[in-house]
């Protein structure tokens, strides 16, 4: 990837926004399965690449530490590249931003939520059968489905299953069934998971490794080595807006994450060129 964003080494720029020089050239120019998260301190961009190393990202930080701001940041740029966005907010009030964009589907109801994720997994499923018959996904339209405060929103939807489970049917929630197979085989079919969350349970330990890039804000030290334990020495805090941890294998990059604003998310997202974008 060309190297237009800059920064002095060892040391992270006070904000990254959207106007800052090179930042809008350098996004046009990505491929449709990479996303800028933001830039470290030798300068060199942070991104995600949902197609051949990283299918799907979680988010985790304490309360006001940027977790909305990175789902919104990421999915702002594979919406602009033809995605489309299935977006889940039991908080009902986490990405005004997209609503009435092309491509984006919004559900805020617990009911609403377990139902999309149960018709997820039927779309994999189809999806699957249509690898199986032409060899690759490449023509299937890619789908991010973000998810916003995700432990709360599992138990939700384990509550809401025991209230309209009948008799025969399954104890484990389908909502539930169909994330984990959604985690476990969405990125072969061009399924992604932006996720904010610990991720606790119901999953336990091992479902973080579902995940190759974390990115980690505002987070005690035992939550780093619950959730990123190859990393031998947990980086120490840091309260400053935007900076967190972007975990990628055995390194964690110290990352200034690019900021959008609920504004120009939307208007990234019907971008019509490198600078400029469709009149409202």
């Amino acid at each position: 990837m060309t190297q237009n964003l800059t920064a002095p080494a060892s040391s992270l720029p006070e904000r990254l926004g959207l106007s800052d020089p090179g930042v809008r050239e350098q996004l046009a120019a990505l491929p449709d399965s990479l996303a800028l998260i933001g830039l470290t301190t030798d300068g060199q961009p942070v991104c995600v690449d949902v197609d051949n190393e990283s299918p799907h990202v979680l988010v985790c930080s304490a309360t006001g530490g940027g977790t909305t701001t990175v789902l919104r940041t990421l999915t702002a740029q594979f919406l602009h590249h033809g995605a489309h966005a299935l977006i889940l907010d039991l908080k009902r009030i986490s990405h005004r931003w997209a609503h009435g964009l092309p491509g984006v589907t919004y559900c805020r109801d617990i009911a609403d939520i377990h139902d999309a994720l149960v018709g997820l997994q039927a779309e994999l499923a189809r999806r699957i059968h249509h690898i199986d018959q032409h060899g690759h996904a490449d023509d299937l339209p890619r789908l991010t489905v973000v998810i916003e405060a995700a432990d709360n929103t599992l138990n939700h939807l384990a509550r809401h299953w025991g209230t309209v489970r009948e008799k025969g049917d399954p104890m484990t929630p389908p909502a539930i069934a169909a994330l984990e197979d959604l985690l476990f085989a969405g990125g072969h079919a061009r399924i992604h998971i932006l996720m904010a969350g610990h991720l606790k349970r119901p999953f336990g330990p091992e479902a973080r490794e579902f995940f190759a890039t974390l990115v980690l804000g505002r987070v005690t030290t035992r939550t780093w080595r619950h959730m990123a334990p190859q990393i031998g020495t947990v980086p120490k805090g840091n309260t400053h807006p935007g900076r967190v941890h972007v975990v990628q294998g055995l390194t964690a990059h110290p990352t200034q994450v690019l900021l959008m604003t609920d504004s120009e998310a939307a208007a990234w997202v019907t971008a019509t060129a490198a600078g400029e974008t469709e009149e409202d």
